[in-house]
């Protein structure tokens, strides 16, 4: 009851983060980040959270340690001086040091990688970096830093592991949160492996597997034993072999008996790539956070929270609402009455 009590404490009245960032999309428009009261979005230009990139690379690496905390990849996190049992994310580095050939003296040049995958040589690293579309490498301060931090915030939300961000909930609410935090950080939750074909795994993961496929030669279907293996190695994004030579990425959930290409590694909904490789396994299928826990918990189209209250608002078009959330914009109207708003603004700049 006390650790109710004392989350409830800190859901209210606590002030967004990001306040008087530009946004991105208004730019010019926007004066700066202004929180709602409760919509994850600006008053001033009713644009998300992540058009203000309203986080920092600290607040990041709370967060993405939070979720991997009490979890089988709490070794990606380590524990924060003084904090009281709090980890943080040990986000792998990499910088990469060229020299410039010139008739001159010779110089270098510096290349940081605000993330990389961990365990790797710098080698096999560089090699999937060189896979990824150029702007969506994490290289520092460019476009794909960038869109590393966006998704970050979008695929991440910390309103969907901390019940303390959330808008107040009731004791019955945060139990109930809590019980499907716990539950997709058992079941569900993972980060990718990028290794070499064949190599993905510990050896004792290898020889287990191995063990208990036990193949009988004399029992082939179609095809030979090289078939098999070509066919072991064929990408579950695209279909298309991979190259022996050319790193790819494993999801440990499924048991190493499926591989992608870097630019395959995505969400199974939204398309796009899972951010630092962290992956929700569901019905055989990849998802990113948000997706992951809106297919388990109907997500409300007003505050972006998942809804955890029996009592909720489904509208027309499938879309879902705290009750109180189901509002207009504009003036804070109930949608089924009214306003003398133009009631497609005031649907428009809800969370999508």
């Amino acid at each position: 009851m006390e650790m109710i009590a004392g989350v409830q404490k800190m859901s209210v009245g606590r002030p967004a983060a990001g306040r008087g960032v530009l946004c991105l999309t208004c730019k010019g428009i926007c004066a700066g980040f202004q929180p709602h009261s409760w919509r994850k979005a600006c008053t001033q230009c009713h644009c998300s959270l992540e058009e203000h990139m309203s986080s920092s690379d600290s607040e990041d690496d709370r967060k993405v340690g939070r979720l991997l905390a009490e979890s089988r990849y709490a070794h990606l996190t380590t524990k924060v001086k003084g904090g009281d049992g709090l980890r943080v994310y040990k986000r792998n580095r990499m910088i990469v040091t060229n020299p410039v050939v010139s008739r001159k003296d010779p110089t270098f040049n510096t290349v940081t990688y605000d993330w990389a995958p961990p365990g790797l040589t710098q080698k096999l690293a560089m090699q999937y970096m060189e896979l990824l579309p150029a702007d969506k490498r994490p290289v520092a301060s460019t476009e794909g830093a960038l869109y590393r931090h966006r998704q970050l915030i979008r695929q991440l939300p910390l309103y969907d592991q901390d019940p303390s961000c959330c808008h107040s909930l009731s004791e019955e609410e945060l139990r109930a949160m809590t019980d499907f935090v716990r539950s997709y950080k058992e079941e569900a939750l993972g980060v990718g492996e990028v290794a070499l074909p064949g190599e993905g795994g510990t050896t004792k993961q290898k020889n287990e597997k191995q063990t208990q496929e036990q193949p009988n030669p004399e029992t082939t279907t179609n095809g030979t034993a090289e078939e098999n293996k070509k066919s072991e190695c064929s990408c579950s994004g695209c279909g298309q072999l991979a190259a022996m030579d050319s790193p790819v990425v494993y999801a440990d959930r499924c048991g190493y008996e499926r591989l992608w290409h870097p630019t395959c590694f995505v969400c199974s909904e939204c398309g796009e790539a899972l951010v630092d490789l962290i992956y929700f396994w569901k019905d055989g299928a990849l998802l990113c956070g948000r997706h992951y826990c809106q297919s388990i918990r109907p997500r409300c189209l007003g505050c972006d929270e998942l809804i955890f209250s029996e009592l909720f608002h489904q509208d027309a078009d499938g879309s879902f609402w705290h009750k109180e959330h189901f509002c207009c914009w504009l003036c804070g109207q109930n949608l089924r009455v009214q306003c003398g708003c133009d009631n497609r603004q005031s649907k428009a700049f809800s969370n999508q």
